[in-house]
């Protein structure tokens, strides 16, 4: 529903950032590792959001790489692991050590992690033991906000992270939106 945000940065107060996005102020909880590299206040910022709906609330969650979208994404879709919950692995956790940790199921790494417990440790490292490390592959690749845009618009024509991701590979890094779907599209088709 609302895939990504770009405006001046309002106020910021761990976990949570005020995003003013011409005159509407967005509340988003982001990760500590995207809270680190936040820009100055009223400085410009783009940040790849989730949206939950809840009964009581819909609540907005903002990343600063698609890599970290996708690893709270794949989260959130365990069972017991809720937004709070994946937000608080993606701040103890980077990215690259979280699909670590999983290569290697090393529970103990996870359970460093405030709130993941023995249980819950084994239950992420089981889940994802499959899951994580392909479509981080595909993710940790993006490094520009047009890239990030290809990739949204793959996954918008239905195809999967890891499947963006290996057509982003083939692009050059500087090149325009347009021409970077049409030719990540090619890519695919082959």
């Amino acid at each position: 529903m609302i895939g990504r945000l770009t405006g001046t940065l309002a106020e910021k107060a761990p976990p949570q950032v005020l995003l003013d996005v011409g005159g509407v102020g967005y509340e988003l909880d982001v990760p500590m590792s995207t809270f680190y590299n936040l820009p100055a206040l009223g400085e410009r910022l783009t940040l790849l959001t989730h949206l939950v709906v809840r009964e009581d609330a819909h609540l907005l969650y903002g990343f600063g790489s698609a890599g970290e979208r996708a690893t709270f994404r794949q989260l959130i879709r365990i069972a017991g692991i809720g937004p709070r919950t994946a937000l608080a692995i993606l701040s103890g956790l980077s990215v690259s050590e979280l699909a670590q940790a999983v290569s290697r199921q090393d529970n103990a790494r996870l359970v460093k992690v405030p709130g993941i417990g023995k249980k819950t440790a084994e239950r992420l490292l089981l889940e994802l033991k499959d899951k994580l490390a392909p479509d981080l592959a595909g993710a940790a690749a993006v490094t520009s906000d047009a890239q990030a845009d290809i990739v949204q618009a793959l996954l918008a024509l239905g195809y999967n992270e890891r499947e963006a991701g290996a057509a982003l590979k083939h692009l050059p890094p500087d090149i325009a939106v347009a021409d970077g779907i049409k030719q990540a599209l090619r890519a695919l088709s082959r």
